[in-house]
């Protein structure tokens, strides 16, 4: 019983750190994407726009690093720290498939 009730609150540790990558990933997309459309439209209106949009999901990105620095599971400035955080969401999840099987 302890084994599983420390494999759910690795899930939920884990379910958080993907979540939270997942909005990463997303965020950085959306900079990108944006940054595309700029350069592709022909209206100064639009671009206003798009620029507005640039600058929040810029503010976004930044907003999702932050926390996700301060809750270690992404450690930009540090690679053998962010190697350690690999690492250990690997075992985590190695350990979570052993207890269930």
């Amino acid at each position: 019983m302890e084994g599983l009730l420390e494999s759910l609150v690795s899930i939920k540790e884990m379910s958080d750190q993907v979540i939270a990558t997942d909005f990463l990933i997303s965020a950085k997309s959306g900079v990108q994407n944006y940054a595309v459309a700029i350069t592709e439209t022909t209206s100064p209106e639009v671009r206003i726009i798009l620029r507005g949009q640039l600058k929040d999901a810029i503010a976004t990105h930044e907003k999702i690093f932050n926390y996700m620095m301060k809750k270690g599971y992404y450690n930009a400035y540090d690679m053998v720290e962010q190697y350690k955080a690999d690492m250990k969401t690997t075992d985590t999840t190695l350990n979570l498939t052993r207890n269930f099987t």
